[in-house]
């Protein structure tokens, strides 16, 4: 068993009563893994059809599957997006929102966006999702996660709560703050949790979550919802900081709380309120503008659908530099620092237009020029190598497995030249 600090053993201890051996004997068993399948891409009856693994059912959530594969994260399956590693027991907390399209939603703090992509599959791409993480290292692997997934709809910032507040005064309404926390939940995933654990850490996340709380009421409309979930086991951080919250603001009711411990879940742990805001104001928020319009990039990229595409064009054109982009309807102004805004199309380099994987991990099969390859060229392809291919294929190709998009190639007299992003390729 692993070695649990000792302070935090005499707290669970207390806490739990006659249930702290059970506690403590879950740490001798390996962490639990499990997958999230995106039915942005794949309904869940076919995925299991073509799952590289055997997958078994995580009670709370209806597209979660305990696997026991350890590079899950690793397959062509996941190259396609069509599934997100998920912690199981860190599934419970989105689901309580009942998110739907046509709804304004934040999940506060989002990265690498587990929550924050498992809310945008409920949207199934209608509304609009604001994706923040305030650490910009940690918001660009969550803008990697939001393209592989092919999410339509979603703003990726980074931001201070305190400035997304300002911002949003009353705009959403569905708030989700997935708190920073002194991760007593990761003990059996990472030993670096358990290093940085400490009483005084506790009492400082504790801190830090308060003040992201006031930040995310604000941003709640009239009868809006908040989920607050943690990863950790402390009090202080769970439901004592809900009671200060509850006893802070009187236009905040509590609809459920519950929490998961590791011995009695086949999961690591965790903690999910669900609040609702009861009166205030709504706020309004000036519509997204673009402020830069580069007429013959538009053009080139118009010329690149007629060509490459086969679906209806891309509405809501926006150039941002030289990367072309497609904006959600009624998408809000976002004065801070913006990762992505709905879908990058392309990117004009030495004056032609380039397709953007973003572009690729959206489409259909159908909806493009494309080649279906078999497993080990799919293999060969991720690694970032070329391969060859039917010479009436010509220019700029969709690579696909099984009919899900891989990324881009572009074929000229039978090889397909690799145009899967390097940081992507494995």
């Amino acid at each position: 068993m692993i070695e649990l600090p000792q302070k935090f053993q005499e707290r669970m201890k207390e806490v739990l009563g006659a249930g702290f051996q059970a506690f403590l004997s879950s740490y001798d068993r390996q962490p639990y893994k499990a997958i999230r399948v995106n039915t942005l891409k794949i309904p869940v009856e076919e995925f299991k059809k073509i799952s590289p693994f055997a997958l078994v059912p995580v009670p709370w959530e209806s597209n979660g599957f305990y696997v026991t594969e350890n590079k899950a994260g690793k397959t062509i399956h996941h190259a396609a997006g069509l599934y997100y590693v998920q912690e199981p027991s860190a599934m419970s907390a989105a689901p309580k929102l009942n998110v739907a399209g046509g709804e304004r939603v934040l999940d506060l703090c989002s990265a690498p966006g587990g929550k924050g992509t498992q809310l945008a599959q409920s949207m199934k791409g209608g509304g609009i999702i604001v994706l923040n993480e305030i650490n910009f290292a940690r918001a660009k692997i969550l803008s990697q996660n939001v393209e592989r997934l092919g999410i339509t709809n979603a703003a990726v910032v980074s931001e201070s709560p305190e400035r997304i507040a300002e911002h949003f005064e009353g705009y959403f309404n569905k708030v989700l703050v997935d708190a920073p926390c002194s991760g007593e939940g990761m003990f059996l995933k990472e030993e670096s949790a358990i290093r940085e654990w400490s009483v005084e850490n506790v009492k400082s996340c504790a801190q830090r979550q308060a003040l992201i709380l006031d930040c995310a009421q604000r941003a709640l409309k009239p009868n809006g919802l908040l989920v607050y979930s943690t990863c950790t086991f402390a009090p202080e951080e769970d439901e004592r900081q809900i009671e200060n919250f509850l006893s802070k603001y009187k236009n905040f009711k509590l609809l459920s709380m519950e929490k998961l411990y590791p011995h009695e879940c086949e999961g690591e742990g965790h903690f999910v309120a669900l609040l609702q805001k009861t009166d205030g104001e709504e706020g309004t928020v000036a519509p997204f503008k673009s402020t830069f319009t580069d007429k013959k990039a538009l053009s080139e990229y118009s010329d690149f659908e007629k060509k490459y595409l086969h679906r209806a064009p891309f509405q809501n054109l926006h150039c941002a530099g030289d990367v072309i982009y497609s904006i959600m309807d009624n998408c809000p102004s976002l004065p801070f620092k913006t990762l992505r805004t709905g879908v990058r199309l392309g990117e004009i380099k030495s004056g032609r237009i380039e397709p953007c994987h973003s572009l690729a991990m959206c489409l259909e099969n159908t909806q493009a020029n494309a080649v279906d390859v078999d497993e080990k060229t799919a293999l060969a392809y991720l690694g970032g190598n070329t391969f060859g291919c039917s010479e009436k294929l010509s220019g700029w190709v969709l690579v696909t497995y099984l009919g899900y998009p891989l990324g881009w190639c572009k074929a000229v007299g039978g090889i397909a030249k690799n145009h899967l992003p390097k940081g992507l390729r494995i």
